[in-house]
């Protein structure tokens, strides 16, 4: 396979979830991996509120999306049936977006499955630690079904679904993990027009009445897919969003387990080629870079001004105030089974420049002495290959699309003169201690926008 060893291969289709047991030496095997992540099922319970509210809707084909990637023993939804309100690229209706996405149509509620619950049902008919999504304007998260707790629900700030629905999966799966006692146990998530405010007074935000029209998206694997995906469920008009994508890459099996977008059919194609066809199929005029992001190259006076940064080399990061963006948003994840579930968000100019955030270009975090790895490098010989698998990250779809929500989010305070934050740091181990610091003040700043599609 293109010069790979049997190793490189593996580690080029490894999915990235299933390493976490790995990398804690609880399997031993990749077999043996695959068999324990096989066991996690969940299920959505959905009711007719959905057909109204595009933030319900995200909310669920969110959820989906992010959990069909991370619960190998499937997705079942009961209840989802109607028009689809937001555009995702061939689906026409709630019911083919939930299985083309891949989850299972459902017919009846099971008590024996970790739920979800969208709209409203009683929690008498529903397992004891069901989580309810809900949401107000730019405000989103879960909260035990059995707490009797929910916002208004009205708004159309499709992000707070987004965030909403990935926060679900994200407690559900720490459930299925274990080690994290608390999960599905407590009310998760954020107000994304203020960070500082209690999302759970469901404080109003600024309609919805601008967007972005020129971005600049350097990285297409988890998330500059989540990106991408959480863009599309803005409400933009036909070519209303101009959008350079910036990779080198092909599309391998390993994405399929991390990235929003990534199917089957692309395998083996370039990033940028596979994600162009998708945004045009959703309305996005598309231009493609396939070349490293460095700093021999500046932007033109034509091209975005704004940047959307979804990377994880040190290097390139060090880069990205050096070829000309008027502002950048970036993202980062954690890598380790500890660390997998964190995220930082970045925004340039700040009060430190990029080159001293990222001063270490970072070492290798392989660990080759633990049980599965070495019984690989003992049976192949092969050391360069074990360590390339070793050293590949673990990813979660769900916490690329909560990077996305809060990335999306700051985006749009842009444009409609909201709060820019510097950094913001977050670990859904705990998602409410988190760290939000507010950016300097900076010159004025026309990202270029349109407005919001009706």
């Amino acid at each position: 396979m293109n010069g790979m060893t049997e190793l490189e291969a593996m580690a080029d289709g490894l999915n990235r979830l299933v390493k976490i047991a790995l990398d804690t030496g609880e399997a031993s095997t990749i077999e043996e991996a695959e068999r324990i992540f096989t066991g996690y099922r969940m299920q959505i319970v959905v009711r007719p509120d959905i057909a109204d509210s595009v933030v319900l809707q995200a909310a669920l084909l969110t959820a989906v999306n992010s959990g069909a990637r991370a619960f190998l023993g499937g997705v079942s939804v009961v209840g989802a049936r109607g028009g689809l309100l937001v555009l995702i690229p061939g689906f026409d209706s709630i019911e083919s977006a939930v299985a083309g996405l891949g989850g299972r149509v459902a017919n009846d509620v099971r008590k024996d499955l970790p739920t979800l619950v969208i709209g409203t049902i009683g929690s008498a008919d529903l397992e004891p630690l069901a989580l309810r999504i809900t949401f107000a304007d730019w405000c989103g998260g879960v909260v035990p079904a059995s707490s009797g707790l929910r916002l208004a629900e009205t708004g159309v700030f499709t992000p707070a679904g987004v965030l909403a629905g990935s926060l679900g999966v994200a407690e559900l799966f720490q459930r299925a993990r274990g080690g994290t006692p608390i999960a599905c146990r407590r009310a998760v998530g954020l107000d994304l027009w203020d960070l500082r405010r209690d999302w759970l007074t469901g404080a109003s935000g600024p309609s919805l009445d601008r967007l972005p029209s020129d971005i600049w998206m350097v990285g297409m694997g988890n998330l500059g897919q989540a990106y991408l995906w959480t863009l599309g469920l803005l409400p933009y008009g036909h070519k209303a969003l101009r959008v350079v994508l910036q990779d080198t890459d092909v599309v391998a099996p390993s994405n399929l387990s991390t990235s929003m977008l990534t199917t089957r059919i692309m395998l083996r194609t370039k990033k940028t080629r596979a994600m162009a066809k998708w945004a045009e199929a959703r309305g996005f005029e598309t231009s493609i870079v396939e070349r490293d992001f460095a700093p021999n190259f500046v932007v033109g006076p034509r091209d975005p001004s704004l940047a959307l940064i979804g990377v994880d080399k040190a290097l390139a990061r060090q880069a990205i105030e050096d070829v000309g963006f008027g502002r950048v948003i970036e993202t980062g994840l954690g890598r380790g089974p500890q660390d997998f579930l964190g995220i930082d968000l970045h925004t340039f100019p700040s009060s430190r420049p990029a080159r001293e955030v990222w001063s270490q270009a970072g070492a290798s975090d392989a660990d080759i002495t633990l049980p599965a790895y070495r019984a690989m490098l003992e049976e192949s010989g092969d050391r360069c290959g074990t360590i390339r698998l070793a050293g590949r990250s673990i990813g979660a779809p769900f916490v690329g699309s909560v990077a996305a929500a809060l990335a999306i989010s700051e985006l749009v305070r842009l444009c409609v003169g909201g709060q820019s934050y510097e950094l913001v740091s977050i670990h859904l181990r705990d998602p409410r201690d988190f760290t939000a610091i507010e950016g300097p003040t900076l010159q004025a700043f026309n990202p270029g926008s349109v407005a919001a599609a009706a």
